[in-house]
């Protein structure tokens, strides 16, 4: 992979509207993909990131610019991790299976689906909004998906019927017991890091969990801890904006 990625100049206003959505809104991803991580019984069909690779090809006055899919993706708050599952059509520098690492400025989409309903997928819904019914059916039916309204793109799972999941995904405000009794049972859990420096605290917050930060913070979490690369919990919280984490780490 280059150490430079550019999204090709002639991608269209639409295209680059999506891919600046899909990185305001790429928090969410994680948020679900985080709980998935979790879970004994998967609930996601699918999740995965698109990424802009490029390459400077003898005989180009500019870089080519080939948009693919990762899966299997972890994410540091800094970092997105995981592994390319699409064969380039022009590219060599990156091949279907390869680990890729970018950050959160340089992916062009995300997408997971739940019970075969979709959520995010900027760039496909700005391509389906080009399309006649009868493609939107065909395109639909080829992805095995429910990708529903293309002007009306839906970040979170039950967004509509219960909106305040935008705020805070249901298992957290579900697992709050659960968790304390972790913490009562596993002490040492509670201010430990991992290799790079992360604590717990550093984790959820990362993941937008209020109810399980607040649990941290009451049982003594350290709001100043910091991780390898300097940061605490509160920069990931404004780094991701996090406006519901804010101020409950800064202690208001």
């Amino acid at each position: 992979m280059s150490d430079k990625i550019f999204f090709a100049k002639g991608d269209s206003p639409e295209m680059i509207d999506a891919f600046a959505k899909a990185q305001a809104t790429f928090k969410y991803f994680w948020r679900e993909l985080s709980w998935e991580h979790r879970r004994i019984v998967p609930g996601l069909n699918v999740a995965c990131v698109k990424v802009a690779f490029s390459q400077e090809l003898p005989g180009d006055s500019e870089p080519t610019v080939e948009h693919m899919w990762i899966n299997d993706i972890n994410f540091d708050g800094d970092t997105i991790y995981g592994t390319l599952i699409n064969d380039p059509n022009e590219l060599t520098n990156v091949s279907n299976g390869d680990e890729i690492s970018i950050p959160v400025a340089q992916i062009s989409d995300w997408l997971f689906a739940i019970n075969d309903r979709t959520y995010g997928g900027f760039t496909i819904q700005a391509m389906r909004a080009g399309m006649t019914d009868e493609e939107r059916q065909d395109h639909d039916e080829a992805w095995g998906l429910e990708f529903g309204d293309y002007n009306n793109i839906l970040v979170v799972n039950k967004q509509e019927e219960n909106p305040e999941n935008l705020v805070e995904h249901p298992m957290s405000r579900n697992m709050q017991q659960s968790f304390v009794d972790f913490l009562q049972q596993n002490p040492d859990e509670l201010n430990a890091k991992d290799e790079a420096g992360y604590t717990l605290l550093h984790k959820e917050t990362i993941a937008g969990n209020l109810t399980t930060v607040e649990v941290l913070l009451q049982h003594g979490a350290n709001r100043a801890g910091q991780t390898a690369g300097g940061k605490t919990a509160l920069d990931f919280a404004r780094q991701l904006n996090w406006e519901h984490l804010i101020p409950v780490l800064e202690g208001k």
